[in-house]
C-alpha cells in the first residue's frame, strides 16, 4: 500500500514539473514575440520619412563667433597692399601683307602682292609676383625674382587695387634669382618691411602672398610653417648653390617673387620655387623655398646702387668631376682614387685670376678656403662669399699631386646673365 502511495506522489510531482516547464516555454515565447514586434515597430517609425513639410523657412545665419582679427589676418592686412603682380611682356613676330581671304595686300590689277613686313607686338609671356619695399620721392621699388622678368621687352605691375602701371628694370641677379623694378609711387599706399631671417625657427607660422597661376588670383594668401631655415639649393638660374628657407605654405606658379611673411607682417623671404617631384618622378607636396630676407636686402641694395652685382671671377671654364669617366680620371687627370668630387678646369683665360695664380687646364679644384668643392655650383657659392680685392686659398690636384695657391681676387664679373653651355664659366 505504501508503495502505491509513493508511486502516486512521484507521478504527481513529475506532472507539476512538466506543466511548469511547458508554461514557462509558452510565456517566454509570448514575451519574445511581443518584444520583437515592439522592436520592429520602433525601427519602422524611426526610419520612415515623416509626412507633411515645414514651409516656414525659419533657418537663419547665426553671428560669426570666430576671431576675424587673429594674428594671421592682421599680418596679411598689414602687408597685402604692398604685394603686386608682375607682367613680363615680350615681342611676338607677326606678319602683315597678304592676309585672309578678302584680298588684303592685293594690287589693283588683281595680281597678288608678295610684299610683307614684320611687326613686333608685345604680348604677356609670363606673370609673377613682387612686393613693394621702398618709396622714395615719386618712385617706388619692387623686389621680385630674376626668372619672372628674364627676357622681357617691357614690364608692368598690377597694384593691389587692380591699377596697372609700367615698370623699369633697375637690375637683376641670376645667381640669387632676384630683381628690382621701379614704378611711379603715385598710387602706392603701403610699403613692406623686412625682418631678420637669421632669427626664424622651424615650426614658426608664416604666410605666403602672391598671384598663383597669374593675376586672376592676385593677393592669394596661404599659411604654413618654416619647415627648415637653411637648405642649400640652386635657387638661381646659373647653377650657383645658395641657402634658402623651406616652407610648407602653398607656393605655385605665379607666386614667384611674392613675400613670405611672419606673423608680425615682416617679409622674411622672397618666394622663389617649389619642389613638385623627386628624382624618380613621384609627386610631392608642401615643399617650397624662399630666398632669406637678409640675402635679399644685401642684393637689392647693390642693385639699386650699381644696377648689377659684382662678384669675384676666376676666369675659367670648368666641368664637374662627376661628369668625367673613372677611366679618364685615372688616365688623363691621374687622380688618386680617394678624390671623387671637385671641378675640372677646361680652359683658363689669359691674364685672369686663375692664370695669375698658376692654375692650368685639367687641374682639379677640390677646396676653396675652408669649403670642400663638389661641383661647379659649390665652387661659385664658395667664391661668392669673397669680395673683389680679397685673397682666397685654393687646393687642387695636378698629375696626381695635391697643390695649393693663393688667388688674388682682383677680377670681377656681374651675374645679370647666364651661360647656357655645357661648361660652366667663372
Amino acid at each position: 500500500m505504501n508503495r502505491i502511495k509513493q508511486a502516486f506522489k512521484d507521478r504527481l510531482w513529475l506532472g507539476v514539473i512538466v506543466v511548469g516547464l511547458f508554461a514557462g516555454l509558452i510565456g517566454g515565447g509570448i514575451a519574445l514575440g511581443i518584444n520583437n514586434l515592439v522592436q520592429h515597430h520602433e525601427e519602422v517609425t524611426s526610419t520612415r520619412v515623416p509626412a507633411g513639410s515645414n514651409k516656414s523657412g525659419g533657418t537663419k545665419v547665426n553671428k560669426n563667433k570666430a576671431d576675424l582679427n587673429g594674428e594671421a589676418s592682421q599680418a596679411y592686412k598689414s602687408v597685402q597692399g604692398a604685394v603686386v603682380s608682375v607682367i613680363n611682356k615680350q615681342k611676338v613676330q607677326q606678319s602683315s601683307g597678304t592676309l585672309g581671304i578678302f584680298g588684303y595686300g592685293n594690287s589693283s590689277n588683281g595680281s597678288s602682292s608678295s610684299d610683307s613686313s614684320s611687326d613686333n607686338k608685345l604680348e604677356t609671356a609670363s606673370e609673377g609676383s613682387g612686393v613693394i619695399y621702398k618709396k622714395s620721392g615719386n618712385s617706388a621699388y619692387v623686389v621680385t625674382n630674376n626668372h619672372v622678368v628674364k627676357g622681357s621687352n617691357a614690364l608692368q605691375v598690377i597694384l593691389s587695387n587692380g591699377k596697372k602701371v609700367n615698370a623699369d628694370l633697375v637690375g637683376a641677379d641670376s645667381a640669387t634669382d632676384l630683381a628690382v623694378l621701379k614704378i611711379n609711387a603715385a598710387n602706392v599706399k603701403t610699403v613692406a618691411s623686412f625682418g631678420n631671417s637669421n632669427s626664424i625657427v622651424p615650426g614658426q607660422d608664416v604666410l605666403a602672398i602672391g598671384s598663383p597661376m597669374g593675376s586672376e588670383y592676385a593677393n592669394t594668401v596661404t599659411k604654413g610653417i618654416i619647415s627648415a631655415k637653411d637648405r642649400t639649393l640652386k635657387a638661381g638660374t646659373d647653377g650657383t648653390l645658395t641657402s634658402v628657407i623651406q616652407t610648407d605654405a602653398a607656393i605655385n606658379s605665379g607666386n614667384s617673387g611674392g613675400p613670405l611673411i611672419n606673423m608680425a607682417g615682416q617679409v622674411i623671404g622672397i618666394n622663389s620655387m617649389k619642389l613638385a617631384s623627386d628624382t624618380q618622378g613621384s609627386s610631392v607636396e608642401g615643399i617650397g623655398f624662399a630666398i632669406p630676407s637678409n640675402e635679399v636686402v644685401t642684393i637689392i641694395n647693390q642693385l639699386i646702387k650699381n644696377g648689377k652685382i659684382t662678384r669675384p671671377s676666376l676666369g675659367i671654364s670648368m666641368v664637374d668631376l662627376s661628369n668625367v669617366t673613372s677611366d679618364q680620371q685615372q688616365s688623363v687627370l691621374k687622380l688618386p682614387t680617394s678624390v671623387s668630387k671637385g671641378v675640372v678646369i677646361m680652359d683658363v683665360n689669359s691674364g685672369s685670376v686663375a692664370d695669375t695664380a698658376g692654375l692650368k687646364k685639367y687641374d682639379v679644384i677640390t677646396k676653396l678656403g675652408d669649403t670642400q668643392i663638389t661641383d661647379a655650383g659649390s665652387l661659385k657659392a664658395a667664391l661668392y662669399k669673397y669680395k673683389v680685392g680679397q685673397n682666397a686659398k685654393v687646393t687642387y690636384y695636378r698629375d696626381g699631386q695635391q697643390h695649393t695657391a693663393t688667388l688674388h681676387l682682383t677680377k670681377s664679373a656681374d651675374t645679370t646673365s647666364t651661360d647656357n653651355s655645357q661648361q660652366d664659366n667663372n
